[in-house]
């Protein structure tokens, strides 16, 4: 009889906790996120990527830590699931050390994983160089090369190893940032190492790019043009530095890192999180100024938590205004634009061409996909 295939299970409960409020992580800052009204978002997210290797349960086996660590939803989806690791009654940062060395002593063919950076720099501690890991994204922070570009990404890799197919192996970078700066607006990133993770470019981020990326006068003049799109209405203006153009030709303050809220080109609101931005937007028309992680694509999902699937349907796709230098979308090599809202079926509605604004009166047919639905 074939053996199972033998999966790790780890969610981190805490993982994302700061986004949707505008805390800009979840290092240290939990308690705080959930006093502010967050809701644990990881295990749903783990739930898209279990979706896709639902039909191949009876050739899985799950080993995994105790309740909301994994096994909850485990047992849930029916997965024939082992217990190696038990968690006390509240979940701290130091079991997600735990429950990998747990899991390792098992033997493990992967260890799949939910959370961000910081979920990441914890396992690469712990974790032999030898084990293939993949990250289901669900953190404020990715910029590790360790995670699916969308939940149901990581899902279809563990999906072809199933098939049979031949899936190569590479070492991919663990990066984190040091938050307390990023809350400051400022960005340390730094690389702590590498793991090994299946070699799949249709389901794997690329690591975000670096450095400054284009001067001074090209972000001047898609400042200009896109003050133009906005006119005097309600504008929600995204986290970046080529919104953050847009913010100083208008003399305004802003948020580098977060979401701030315009109207008649004046500053209403600084730092907004998701329940504030719903609250101060609701029953009213308004555009959203947004940008692209450069090397990665992504310009709804990473950073950007406070903009939530309901904030983005009541903005409405038709008025969504993306900028972009034309260096970060040659770097892209024709991969799209990528949106992982949380929400596979917006994600989907979000779908097309979009006029991106690459300079004054000066744009670029790009396309928006679901990678879920493009590599499937």
């Amino acid at each position: 009889m074939k053996s199972r295939f033998r999966l790790g299970l780890i969610i981190n409960p805490l993982a994302g906790l700061g986004g949707s409020v505008g805390l800009k992580g979840s290092d240290g800052v939990a308690s705080e996120a959930l006093a502010r009204g967050a809701e644990p978002k990881s295990h749903l997210r783990m739930a898209q990527a279990l979706e896709v290797i639902l039909p191949y349960k009876d050739k899985i086996e799950i080993f995994t830590a105790s309740g909301a660590m994994g096994e909850e939803l485990a047992k849930q989806m029916g997965f024939s699931t082992q217990v190696v690791y038990q968690v006390g009654n509240e979940t701290v940062a130091q079991d997600t050390s735990n429950a990998a060395k747990a899991l390792q002593e098992v033997g493990l063919d992967l260890l799949l994983f939910a959370g961000g950076d910081g979920t990441a720099r914890d396992l690469f501690a712990v974790v032999d160089e030898s084990l293939p890991v993949l990250g289901v994204p669900a953190g404020v922070k990715i910029h590790s090369g360790v995670y699916g570009i969308t939940p149901h990404a990581s899902g279809m890799v563990i999906k072809l190893l199933l098939d049979g197919e031949l899936v190569s192996l590479m070492s991919a970078d663990v990066m984190d940032i040091d938050e307390a700066a990023f809350r400051q607006g400022t960005v340390r990133a730094r690389r702590f190492g590498e793991m090994l993770v299946p070699a799949e470019p249709r389901y794997i981020q690329a690591v975000k790019m670096g450095g400054k990326e284009v001067d001074e006068l090209v972000l001047s003049d898609i400042a200009a043009e896109a003050i133009e799109q906005m006119e005097d209405e309600l504008c929600i203006m995204g986290s970046g530095s080529t919104v953050a153009a847009v913010m100083a030709e208008l003399g305004l303050d802003n948020t580098l890192l977060g979401v701030d809220l315009i109207e008649q080109q004046a500053l209403i609101a600084s730092d907004l999180s998701a329940s504030e931005l719903r609250e101060l937007t609701q029953n009213r028309p308004c555009k959203l100024v947004i940008t692209l992680i450069g090397g990665q694509g992504h310009i709804l999902g990473r950073g950007n938590q406070q903009l939530s699937p309901a904030l983005i349907r009541h903005v409405g796709k038709e008025n969504i205004i993306i900028l972009a230098t034309k260096t970060k979308l040659k770097a892209l090599e024709g991969r799209p634009l990528i949106v992982d809202s949380g929400d596979p079926e917006l994600d989907s509605e979000l779908c097309g061409y979009y006029k991106v604004v690459t300079g004054y009166h000066d744009y670029v047919m790009y396309q928006v996909a679901n990678p879920d639905l493009m590599a499937s």
